[in-house]
């Protein structure tokens, strides 16, 4: 798909990999909305793009508010693409000195990164099935699985469950929407450098240094962003789970 002048809205957008992505596609001249919370520093990211960039704040778990953002995108010019960046994470085992994972923890990370990656997704490919094609397609939507997904270390239950169903469903919803003529595609980063894995404990992020094959250095969220822009560009590319992760296979800690 030509992304020249198409709207591309991008959740999480206002940090990380979503910011990264968001800067590269506007660069590469599509038109950007960038959904993050309210208080998130989305405003900002989207006034460094320039007139083409907005910002629209909802919680990506908010089936109104983000209706109210696939209807501001699709005011904002012709859009025809989604990137899920939104996510969160945490480090917490099955059981420990503390007791059980608390449900509610476990609740809300599959309630941001699958259920909400599904509310995004959902909204803009009922938004995609009432254009025209653009050639042989009508849209894209990318999500972000992770590394995770199929190498989940200690600690990480509820982040890889949350991962896994965003990757267990891109086969299935992709297979929906082929006779809409829309694509959909997961990317699976490995260890990128964002605030994200900054939060993680110093020997978490020691443990996985260890760990890189080549380059044997953390991702540049700029290189996820080029990812996602070939994705966008690239017709063949649907239904299936890429990793982007220089080779790392984590261990279980």
């Amino acid at each position: 798909m030509d992304i020249t002048d198409r709207v591309v809205l991008v959740t999480g957008g206002a940090s990380g990999l979503g910011a990264a992505t968001a800067t590269a596609l506007a660069g590469a001249g599509a038109r950007v909305v960038i959904v993050d919370l309210p208080d998130s520093s989305g405003a900002l990211a989207a006034k460094r793009l320039g007139e083409r960039a907005r910002f629209v704040p909802a919680d990506v778990t908010d089936e109104a508010a983000v209706a109210e953002a696939v209807a501001a995108a699709a005011e904002f010019g012709d859009l025809r693409a989604a990137v899920n960046c939104a996510g969160i994470a945490l480090a917490r085992r099955t059981t420990g000195r503390g007791g059980p994972h608390p449900l509610a923890d476990f609740r809300r990370i599959i309630d941001v990164n699958l259920v909400g990656t599904f509310n995004v997704l959902r909204l803009v490919a009922a938004h995609l099935e009432t254009l025209d094609p653009l050639g042989e397609e009508r849209g894209v939507i990318v999500n972000t699985a992770s590394v995770a997904a199929f190498d989940g270390q200690i600690g990480q239950a509820a982040y890889a469950a949350s991962k896994g169903g965003v990757a267990a469903m891109t086969l299935p919803v992709a297979r929906d929407l082929a006779a809409r003529a829309v694509r959909v595609v997961t990317l699976a980063p490995g260890v990128f450098d964002t605030p994200m894995v900054g939060g993680l404990p110093e020997a978490a992020v020691t443990s996985l240094a260890a760990q890189f094959q080549h380059p044997a250095r953390m991702g540049e969220p700029a290189e996820f962003a080029a990812l996602v822009e070939s994705v966008l560009r690239n017709p063949m590319l649907n239904g299936t789970v890429v990793r982007l992760d220089g080779g790392l296979r984590p261990g279980p800690r």
